[in-house]
C-alpha cells in the first residue's frame, strides 16, 4: 500500500437549468450539488456579484475554508509536536480575488486570523512562531500560487 498518495473524489451537478439552458448570460442559474460519498451535500453556487445565490457556498468561500481548516489541522499537529497544549481555535479568514479586464481572475492572497487558546499564556510567543511551520505542511497553502498570510489573535475571554 502506497501511503505517499492519496486520492480524493467528489461529484458536481449543475441544478441552475431555468429551462432555457445557457441561451444568455441571465437565463440560467449558477446553482448546483457539491457531493461525496457518505457526507452531506453542499448547496454551491457563484458569488452574489456573478448572479449566484447568497444563501449558498461559493467556489471562493470554500477555497477560503480549506485553507483555514488545512491551517488549523497542520497547526494543531505543531503544536502537539512541540509539547504546546491548545484548548480553543477559531480562525477569521478573508482573501482578495483579482478580476483581470479579459474575464479571468484569481486569488491575490488570503490572510488568516487565528485566534489560538492555550493552557500556558507564558507559551504564547512559541504559539504564534508555530504558524509559519503549519503554514510549511499544510497541504491547501503548499498547492495554491499566492501568499498566505497569517496574523494571529488573542482569544478573548469567555469564548
Amino acid at each position: 500500500m502506497d501511503l505517499s498518495r492519496h486520492n480524493y473524489q467528489i461529484s458536481m451537478r449543475w441544478t441552475g437549468n431555468r429551462g432555457e439552458g445557457t441561451t444568455g448570460y441571465r437565463s440560467y442559474g449558477r446553482e448546483h450539488i457539491i457531493s461525496a460519498a457518505g457526507l452531506p451535500d453542499i448547496a454551491g453556487t457563484a458569488d452574489p456579484t456573478f448572479h449566484g445565490d447568497a444563501q449558498r457556498w461559493n467556489p471562493e468561500q470554500l477555497l477560503l475554508a480549506a485553507l483555514s481548516q488545512c491551517h488549523m489541522l497542520s497547526y494543531l499537529h505543531m503544536a502537539v509536536k512541540h509539547s504546546l497544549v491548545v484548548t480553543s481555535y477559531a480562525d477569521h479568514a478573508s482573501g482578495t480575488l483579482k478580476l483581470n479586464y479579459d474575464g479571468s481572475g484569481q486569488f491575490t492572497e488570503v490572510t488568516l486570523r487565528p485566534a489560538v487558546g492555550l493552557q500556558d499564556e507564558s507559551q504564547r510567543e512559541l504559539a504564534d512562531a508555530l504558524h509559519a511551520q503549519a503554514n510549511k505542511v499544510c497541504f491547501i497553502a503548499r498547492s495554491v500560487n499566492f501568499t498566505v498570510h497569517h496574523e494571529p489573535v488573542i482569544p478573548s475571554s469567555g469564548k
